[in-house]
């Protein structure tokens, strides 16, 4: 067995064998194969597609290749939340604390992010002094303690997926699903949840452009997830403006904050109940009107905001200092008539470009910046009314790059839905 024969054997579109798969994981890992032999045979599986028993098996050789979290001394079921990736989605920093105070136990471990803005992490880094990295030992204790716990992804968990990520990144060959489903599978099943419940971003800011591509990976994932004895849940939902109004670290967790409070923008709450309530369907057989009453509950009587309080302060992490930047100000539009369109991929890319997100795993994240928005789809804005506000330190940004994301017409066009549908 060599890799050129793998390779080969994959280019002319044939299934690949479990020890095959587990010899290019083992010479990737060990440097036997080099790192352009990988490329290619990455770029043939973008073009040629996997089986999904190739895509349970390379999941499990990435899952094998590293530690994996027992989390069996956690009491109940323990639940995980992983999203796609988007403009403006702070759900994880709403979302878990509203379940812990519901009494689901949450033990998440989260990255960094690559593009836009940051992941989850550089969310909560945003807070001063929040302690992102636990010992094990420390995570699970606090998990027991208080019914949730968010660190960093440490230690040796899923190597392969690091190494096969990072060559995905820089040779072309990240949109492939099955590359996609086994890369979030494999951490996922590594971190040791009973239930993974997966938000799925659809439109133009999200990896998955269109619903029939959304509903690929979506039961790609619940297929790999019933191979491993895991409950997965897909919700497949619209990315093509940001969600919320904040973009930018400091910004959005100013927003989760006003959303734990009950006061969140619609989009934001109507996304939050409709998983965590289903979250309580799934685990604890809760009618689904119960349910919503029950979040909503605790999203107004301080209970969600309390359990992220106490997340916080557990971590060491103290709410009441977080900065923003101080320099300001507003872009206005440019004529009157409907928001048709916010493309929430360029304005992600706007606030990468004054530091809110970064290129590569090395650059350096400015949390205090970012953009709010003061208008969404589908409203009425009058010429000179405020588009959004920019906050901004050192670097500044062209408004006509602003003013390009947003699409402005007379005529209203029909508003996408938020959810497009839930996939068990």
């Amino acid at each position: 067995m060599t890799i050129i024969d793998i390779i080969e054997k994959k280019k002319r579109k044939q299934e690949l064998t479990h020890e095959q798969i587990a010899f290019v994981i083992k010479g990737m890992l060990d440097k036997t194969i080099e790192d352009y032999q990988i490329s290619s045979l990455l770029m043939a599986i973008v073009l040629n597609g996997m089986t999904l028993d190739e895509t349970v098996y390379l999941t499990e050789e990435m899952l094998n290749s590293g530690d994996k979290i027992d989390l069996s001394s956690i009491e109940g079921v323990v639940v995980d939340k992983h999203s796609t990736g988007g403009v403006g989605d702070k759900v994880t920093l709403i979302l878990a604390p509203l379940l812990a105070s519901l009494g689901i136990k949450i033990a998440k471990m989260s990255g960094r992010g690559l593009g836009h803005t940051g992941g989850t992490i550089d969310k909560l880094e945003a807070i001063p002094g929040y302690q992102v990295e636990l010992s094990r030992e420390e995570f699970i204790k606090q998990v027991n303690d208080i019914g949730i716990s968010i660190i960093s992804q440490s230690g040796n968990i899923v190597p392969a997926d690091k190494k096969l990520y990072a060559l995905r990144d820089v040779t072309g060959t990240v949109d492939s699903i099955p590359l996609i489903a086994s890369s979030i599978m494999s951490k996922k099943i590594a971190s040791g949840a009973d239930l993974i419940f997966i938000d799925v971003k659809v439109g133009s800011g999200a990896l998955m452009n269109n619903l029939e591509d959304a509903k690929k990976l979506a039961n790609t994932m619940i297929e790999i997830g019933k191979r491993f004895n895991k409950m997965v849940i897909c919700i497949l939902t619209d990315m093509n403006e940001p969600l919320g109004y904040a973009i930018g670290n400091s910004l959005e967790v100013k927003e989760a904050i006003e959303s734990l409070n009950g006061y969140g923008p619609k989009d934001v709450m109507e996304l939050i109940v409709s998983i965590a309530s289903l979250v309580l369907n799934k685990t604890k057989n809760i009618d689904m009107d119960e349910a919503r009453d029950m979040c909503m509950k605790q999203l107004t009587n301080g209970q969600a905001y309390n359990k992220f309080k106490q997340l916080v302060e557990y971590q060491h992490g103290t709410i009441e200092d977080i900065k923003i930047a101080s320099k300001v100000f507003s872009v206005k539009s440019p004529k009157s008539g409907y928001i048709n369109e916010i493309d929430a991929l360029s304005l992600g890319e706007v606030a990468r470009e004054i530091g809110a997100g970064r290129l590569t795993k090395d650059d350096v994240i400015d949390p205090t910046v970012g953009l709010v928005l003061t208008h969404k789809t589908g409203d009425y804005v009058n010429e000179n009314d405020e588009l959004l506000k920019v906050y901004l330190n050192e670097k500044d940004i062209k408004i006509d790059d602003i003013l390009k994301c947003f699409n402005i017409s007379s005529d209203k066009m029909k508003k996408v839905p938020l959810i497009y549908e839930i996939l068990d």
